[in-house]
This record gives C-alpha cells, structure tokens and sequence, in this order.
C-alpha cells in the first residue's frame, strides 16, 4: 500500500493547475536569469594558453574552431588518474549528441582536463563520445581559469578532519578513477564560456558546483518521475559511466 496521498481526479487537477502556475514563474525567472548571464560584463583574455589536441597544439583561440562562442566543460580527469570521473562521463554523454545542434548555433562545445591527451583519446573511444577533449597538461589553463588545484594546494586545504567529513562521493568517485581522494578532489569540475571578436578572447561566464546541472539532462527527467532523484544521503553514488551499469 502506498503512503503517497490519493486523490481524485478533479483534486489532482486542481493541485496540478497550482503548480503548474509556478512551474511558469520558475521558467520566467529562468529567462530573466538567461538575460543577466548574457548582460555580464566581458574579460580580455590577455595569456596565450596552449592546449594538445587531436589537431596538434591550439590557442585557446584556436578550440574556437572557426566559431565565435566556446563552451569549456572541466572534465575531472587529473595526471594520476586511470579513467574519467563517472560524474563528469554522464554529463559528456549528455553533450555529445547536441554537438550538431550546438554548433548550428555558433558555438563549440570542447572538454578539458589535466591528464596527457592520450589517456583522454583513449577514454573517449571507450566512451564512444566524438566531443573534443583538450588536454591542458602542459599549460596552467585550468589552474587559472579552471577550477582545478595543484595537489599541494589541496593537500594544505585538507586537512585529516577536513577530509573526514568531506562526502561520500569524494571517496567513491576518487577509488573509481583509481587515485586517491587529494589527487581527486584537487580537479575541479565547472564551466567557463568564452567570446571572440576581432581576434581577442573574452571570458563571459563561469558556474561550478550545482551550477552545471544545466548539463546533467537526468536530473532534470528525474525530477519529473514519481520517486524524482530517490538519491537521499546517497548523493550520486549511483552514477556510473553508462558502460558500467548492470541489468539496464
């Protein structure tokens, strides 16, 4: 017997139409919000970062790839890992597929991470993902503009009761990428978007932490499913990389 309140028709109809009023408000703020992100004032990107490619070393100018928008995904996947992050790999499977439609619209989408392209190139085919990925292990892109820490840097911030009560996630997704949790959690994941024009790089925008759920298209179909998330104090152990998963 469910413990989830029963109603009739006509009650659920009326509870629906009351959401439904905010679930109007929610989308109207969200337009507004849009807007605000497009107002932000821009910054020059003065320093030429190099990145290795599947096209051979590029400027930052260069991943562009003759388009005037560029998306970055800072993809957790550091020098002493052994795959991706399972978190990091949902959200790629995500964007891979909306690459055409991306660049419709005059944007390129590219991942980036601190592991030696090869390792990267070879994760991908496993994956299956045709998204560019840039390694920037020869470059101090991520550590300036991305979200990533040297591992010094972490180790200092965590300390032994820091890291006591740091998730379980941490831990989990660490022991999955075969490193240990410092060298996991000293990789940032996050977003950055950049403009050019006249041949100068501009930074517009940033988000890290929930601010890229935008990129996890699950969450948000869960949302709307009858146990949503169902992840409680579970926070995304669940997730896997989708070769991973047993029994579908």
């Amino acid at each position: 017997m469910t413990d989830h309140t029963i109603a009739t028709r006509e009650a659920w109809t009326a509870a629906r139409e009351a959401l439904l009023a905010r679930e109007k408000e929610h989308t109207r703020m969200g337009d507004e919000l849009a807007e605000q992100r497009r107002e932000l004032p821009w910054v020059a990107v003065e320093k030429e970062y190099r990145f290795d490619t599947d096209d051979g070393e590029r400027t930052l100018l260069g991943l562009f790839d003759g388009r005037s928008q560029l998306l970055v995904y800072h993809f957790m996947f550091g020098p002493s890992y052994d795959v991706g992050c399972p978190t990091c790999s949902a959200i790629a499977d995500g964007v891979d597929a909306l690459l055409p439609h991306l660049h419709a619209r005059d944007v390129t989408f590219v991942l980036v991470s601190q592991a030696p392209l090869e390792r990267l190139q070879s994760f991908r085919r496993r994956m299956g993902w045709s998204v560019p990925w840039a390694s920037t292990s020869r470059s101090d892109f991520n550590l300036e503009i991305g979200f990533s820490h040297t591992i010094e840097e972490t180790r200092e911030a965590v300390t032994p009761a820091v890291q006591a009560s740091l998730p379980p996630i941490a831990a989990h997704n660490a022991d999955s990428t075969g490193t240990d949790t410092i060298s996991y959690i000293s990789e940032g994941f996050g977003f950055n978007a950049f403009a050019h024009e006249d041949g100068t790089v501009y930074h517009t925008y940033a988000t890290a932490g929930r601010g890229v759920e935008f990129l996890m298209g699950f969450y948000a179909i869960l949302d709307r499913a009858p146990k949503g998330r169902d992840e409680a104090e579970g926070f995304q152990l669940w997730i896997r990389r989708h070769d991973e998963y047993h029994g579908g």
